[in-house]
Parts: C-alpha cells; structure tokens; sequence
C-alpha cells in the first residue's frame, strides 16, 4: 500500500492510496472515504478488497479543501469533517473519482465502493461514470437523487437504526429504481466499520453481497 498522485481533468492534482493484490489482479476497484476522511478503517478496507484479488486505489476527495484530511471520530472529528462534506462540489468529486477510475483501468473492470459520504459519491458516480459495478454504503444522498438510473448494476447498503437517513426516505429507492436492491440492516449507521460495535455478521453479510456483485460484473 503507497500514496501516489492523481490529476484530474481540470488539472487538479490530487492523493490517493494504491493498494496493489498479490498475483493477477482481477479487476479494480475505487474505494470512497467516509466523512472522516482515509483514516486507518478505510485503508484496512482497501486491504481487505486488495487481498481479495483487486488493484484498489483510494482517492483523496478532501484535497481540494484541505490535503492530508483524516479526522478522529469524536464529536469536534465529525464537526470538522462535516464542514468538508458541505463544501464539496460534486461535479469536482466526479473528475476526481474518474481520474482514480482512469488510473487502474489498466488491471481490468474497475468497480466501486463506499461508505456514508462515499456511498453518496458511489451511487452519484455510477448515475455518471463508466463503472462495472457500484455498492453504496448508507449514502445520506441517495434518497434525493433518483432522477438517474445507475448505469451500471447497483447495490445499495443503509441500517434500520440509522438515524441519520430516516427508513422514510430510503424506502423511496426501490419504487423508483426497482433493478437496485436495497438492503436494509439491524444496525446504524457505519455499520461497515467494526470499530462501531456492529454484529460481525451484519458486516460480513454485507460484504458478502458486495463481493458477489464484485465477482459477477468485475471479475
């Protein structure tokens, strides 16, 4: 695992962490920070995909804010993280996210994956962008953007006592784009990140279908 730069299209030049599999990669695969930023759990993600088989490749969507960006999760962590979050510009996360999409192309399909913010960035890059397959990770967002199918086999993550995204507002998705599955967990929200207290098998459920996407539509 190393830190390379990326450039997007407008010329910004940008961070991100490359996570190279042991062998023959079997695709790749873009993973998406949460609000905190590529802190340790989003790398052991990374890990975990890469030991799987897949080149990934962990772009740093903060940059254009502030570089480095990797906040504790504590109260003052998700404040300072947040601000972050509401400053993005989303057609700037979309050249960003296609350079780290660009960038390992050359090790096959290329999927993504991401979690809170990211699986805000997934479900608004895959509505967009050439991916092979996208698994959204209790994306706060995607309950208001359902004018654009996904344009890829789409899967989407969110937790039943999740207070941040009402069930409300998640059970709109399927009537609407009735070819995504929606899974709804018995947990909160981040459930993917064990430091969460989540029950390992709601995490490894969930990356159960996310792998089986993966495999089926990346390789």
């Amino acid at each position: 695992m190393g830190m390379i730069s990326l450039k997007a299209a407008d010329g910004h030049e940008l961070a991100a962490v490359l996570h190279l599999p042991e062998g023959k990669p079997r695709g790749g695969l873009v993973i998406i920070q949460d609000t905190y930023g590529i802190g340790d759990y989003i790398r052991s993600v990374a890990a975990d995909y890469a030991a799987l088989g897949y080149t990934c490749i962990v772009p740093a969507l903060y940059d254009r804010q502030e570089r480095g960006a990797n906040y504790p999760r504590t109260e003052e962590g998700m404040e300072a993280s947040q601000a972050l979050r509401r400053a993005v510009v989303w057609p700037d996360i979309l050249m960003d996210v296609e350079a780290a999409r660009v960038r390992i192309a050359e090790y096959g399909k290329v999927g993504i994956v991401g979690f809170c913010f990211g699986g805000s960035v997934v479900w608004y890059a895959a509505q967009r962008l050439p991916f092979a397959a996208a698994s959204s990770y209790y994306g706060r967002d995607v309950p208001h953007w359902l004018d654009l199918p996904p344009l890829c086999p789409t899967i989407c993550h969110f937790g039943e006592r999740d207070t941040m995204i009402p069930l409300e507002g998640v059970h709109k998705i399927n009537p609407a784009m009735p070819q995504v599955p929606v899974h709804v967990y018995p947990a909160g929200h981040g459930f993917d990140n064990p430091a969460t207290g989540t029950d390992p098998e709601v995490i490894a459920l969930g990356r159960k279908r996310t792998l089986e996407l993966f495999r089926a539509y990346v390789g």
